[in-house]
């Protein structure tokens, strides 16, 4: 049985406060790169501890990354309030500020589910990323006003049957991109990929041994 991953809560500093994460190293202590990952809608439940999040995580640590999760503005013990994806996206670049300080010179890789899926594309065009993976984005946060597209190697992950994102919808956008990035659709998947967890992980890893 492998060792489980060094845990370490924090309170980072935000632009609007604090923000409340978690960061786990591998137990090997073996670190050839770091992550983010942002989690979903705040005003639906979304937390860093979203099994979807959780499971962005875990691949990363399985590829030897530090992994960063942390909740945005106004989620559980995290500072100020929801700010409809604007403050969302200074949370995640103050996240990433943090890991690249605390891993000088490594490589930085972003995750995000939905919400969370949609600031992680614009942090990544920001912060100039190394590495992208999107599950489920909400493609109508951001579709009309992208300046550019991430530069980095990115995967999109994205369930057939998802009741809240319409895959269609993220299909027709991907399309219209050059070279935009690695579309893989799951089949008889929801939004929460409910089932999927595993295969959800493997496909990241897969990924990331062929991009990193």
């Amino acid at each position: 049985m492998s060792k489980a991953p060094a845990s370490e809560e924090l309170m980072l500093r935000g632009p609007a406060g604090d923000l409340q994460a978690v960061l786990e190293t591998p137990a090997d202590g073996a670190v050839r790169a770091c992550a983010v990952v942002c989690h979903p809608h705040p005003l639906q439940g979304g937390t860093m501890h979203n099994k979807v999040a959780h499971t962005l995580a875990r691949a990363f640590l399985g590829r030897s990354m530090a992994a960063l999760r942390f909740n945005f503005r106004g989620v559980e013990k995290s500072d100020g309030k929801f700010d409809d994806g604007v403050g969302e996206l200074q949370d995640a670049l103050a996240a990433i500020d943090f890991m690249r300080d605390r891993h000088r010179g490594q490589p930085l890789w972003l995750g995000g589910f939905s919400f969370g899926a949609a600031i992680a594309i614009r942090a990544a065009i920001a912060a100039r990323a190394s590495g992208l993976i999107s599950v489920a984005p909400a493609v109508a946060r951001f579709r009309n006003d992208l300046d550019e597209q991430p530069g980095c190697p990115w995967l999109i992950i994205h369930g057939d049957i998802d009741e809240l994102v319409d895959v269609e919808e993220t299909i027709a956008w991907v399309n219209l991109l050059e070279p935009g990035p690695e579309l893989q659709v799951f089949a008889d998947t929801g939004h929460f990929f409910h089932g999927r967890l595993v295969r959800l992980r493997h496909a990241v890893e897969a990924f990331i041994d062929k991009s990193a």
